[in-house]
């Protein structure tokens, strides 16, 4: 079981106020907070260490590359790849675009990439974006009633043999709902295409082994799961990353190049990375790694699913919320105040001390479905308590449409 309230005291954010009340934090779809392990891992490379990676010959920069290649053994761990299987980015959307770009030599005209209404702009854009540039066609799987994605669907599509790319979210970052992502990589590779799964919203909460759900690529960001900022992580099955050619180039992922334009690259991971590294942050997610590792990536879902019942149960009560997503796997509730606009609602949130987004959560294509313009998003994780929820839950029965705007006057 989780100690909530010991895990709480690692975190030195949770104490601190918001509009003179105690900080609710129900925003962590969106980046988590750090605990203090993490923060003074980032202190020890700016007070200890400082030198550059990959690129000095004394005793710093020896210890600089210890740490960083150590933390790239930390992730092959977590996610059950192998260490040059890991590629450090700038985040999730980097990730993902890289997989675009550098899959597209591939790819040729008319053939079809597969994806979804509920996907998260980094994941669908780079794709329409290489569709143009080469001629494909982008085919949407059909989601159901509650916006769960449909096998039935995607076993449709895959009949005509033209599909060479299946994009979709592991777990979405608006419904919340997973995707059973090992027989769809299955069921896309018996029809020849690769499958790239957005792990943002499923690596932080829940135990993946990549070997084993057999996706070929992979992208998610340290930011969301405890660790710091402007990291994120590319998975891909070796001879597909040796394959692939980078979008970037520069210094560090070259062996040597040439005045007529004769360019050697290094050997995957490294020829991914280019420049200076965010050496801080790569150090700094490795403390996160072993602290969600301490905790249990087990025991993190459990908590997670139990308090999102605990919220769902209650919320349900109040005829003045609508609930997009009741049945979701992870612990985000998608609602809206009833004939409130979000951001209206969200403002009201937050001069109760409560922290939830609003908008359309980078889902743009999602509208349609829930038939909204805009939503909110509270997004739970292990830090979080059931008194937090109580607490969410009573500000949810006071909102109305006089509560809302009365924030404005």
């Amino acid at each position: 079981m989780i100690d909530v309230e010991k895990i709480r005291k690692d975190f030195p954010i949770l104490k601190r106020k918001m509009q003179g009340h105690d900080l609710i934090y129900f925003d962590n779809a969106a980046t988590t907070f750090k605990p203090q392990c993490v923060i003074d891992a980032v202190v020890h490379y700016y007070t200890e260490l400082g030198a550059n990676a990959h690129r000095g010959d004394y005793e710093l920069s020896y210890l600089v590359d210890s740490e960083y290649e150590g933390t790239r053994k930390a992730v092959a761990g977590f996610i059950g790849a192998d260490e040059k299987e890991i590629v450090f980015t700038s985040g999730a959307s980097a990730s993902l675009n890289q997989i675009a770009y550098g899959y597209s030599r591939f790819l040729k005209q008319g053939d079809v990439i597969l994806s979804c209404e509920a996907e998260h702009a980094s994941s669908i854009l780079p794709w329409m974006r290489v569709a143009e540039e080469k001629g494909c066609i982008i085919k949407y799987i059909e989601l159901d009633e509650e916006g769960r994605l449909s096998i039935d669907s995607l076993k449709q599509l895959l009949l005509d043999g033209k599909v060479k790319v299946v994009a979709l979210a592991h777990v979405t970052n608006v419904l919340g709902y997973e995707a059973p992502m090992k027989e769809i990589c299955a069921l896309a590779h018996q029809a020849g295409a690769i499958v790239v799964m957005d792990m943002a919203q499923s690596a932080p909460h829940m135990k993946i082994n990549v070997k084993d759900i057999d996706c070929d690529f992979a992208g998610f960001s340290a930011h969301k799961m405890c660790g710091p900022t402007g990291l994120g992580v590319m998975y891909g099955k070796y001879e597909l990353l040796s394959e692939m050619e980078p979008y970037m180039l520069g210094g560090g992922s070259n062996a040597r190049f040439d005045m007529c334009g004769n360019l050697l690259l290094k050997e995957a991971p490294y020829k991914y990375e280019t420049g200076t590294p965010p050496i801080e942050a790569v150090i700094g997610f490795k403390a996160a790694l072993q602290y969600l590792d301490q905790i249990g990536m087990d025991e993190i879902h459990a908590y997670e699913k139990e308090l999102h019942e605990y919220a769902i149960e209650k919320l349900s009560k109040l005829d003045n919320i609508t609930l997009y997503n009741p049945h979701a796997d992870a612990c985000i509730i998608t609602f809206n105040v009833k004939d409130v606009f979000a951001q209206d609602a969200a403002t009201f949130f937050n001069s109760q001390g409560v922290a939830v987004r609003a908008g359309h959560h980078c889902a743009k294509l999602l509208t349609q479905k829930l038939q909204t313009s805009a939503t909110l998003r509270a997004s739970c994780t292990f830090y979080n308590t059931k008194e937090e929820v109580d607490r969410f839950v009573d500000i949810c029965s006071q909102a109305s449409i006089e509560n809302c705007l009365g924030v404005f006057f």
